[in-house]
């Protein structure tokens, strides 16, 4: 049954898709299991995914391993977390962009183009944010 609120604007989550039904724990397990096969198709279908999670795997670590308070040490490891996340939104919009149509169309380059930007400016963030902290406490 929809949200109250939902119902005065005439809309149903059910109407829309047949998942949008499912409540309660259900729902959360589901979310989890599309969660792991994101991940798993990510890690297997898309290089710059994998190399990014190599580089989680060298530098979370590193992180952990550092001289730093835990402010810091989270925000390292956070800003490589981001890293991963911005990759997942990023490949996602390169998947719908090529289920839609594999033709060259400039929006669906602007689409990409935008998505690969905003993964190189997560990477300059853990270049900032690393480059501080180490700067910081190695000096």
């Amino acid at each position: 049954m929809p949200e109250p609120a939902a119902q005065e604007l005439g809309l149903d989550p059910a109407q829309e898709s047949p998942f949008k039904g499912r409540t309660g724990l259900r729902r959360i397990w589901n979310a989890f299991h599309y969660s792991l096969a994101g991940l798993r198709a990510a890690y297997l279908c898309e290089d710059a995914f994998r190399q990014e999670v190599r580089l989680a795997l060298l530098l979370v670590p590193l992180a952990l391993w550092l001289p730093v308070p835990w402010a810091e040490r989270g925000l390292l490891i956070a800003s490589v977390l981001l890293v991963l996340i911005v990759e997942l939104l990023n490949s996602a919009i390169e998947a719908v962009v090529d289920r839609v149509s594999l033709e060259n169309h400039r929006l669906a380059k602007r689409a990409k183009d935008i998505g690969s930007a905003a993964v190189l400016i997560s990477l300059l963030l853990v270049a900032v944010i690393w480059a501080g902290v180490l700067v910081e406490r190695l000096s």
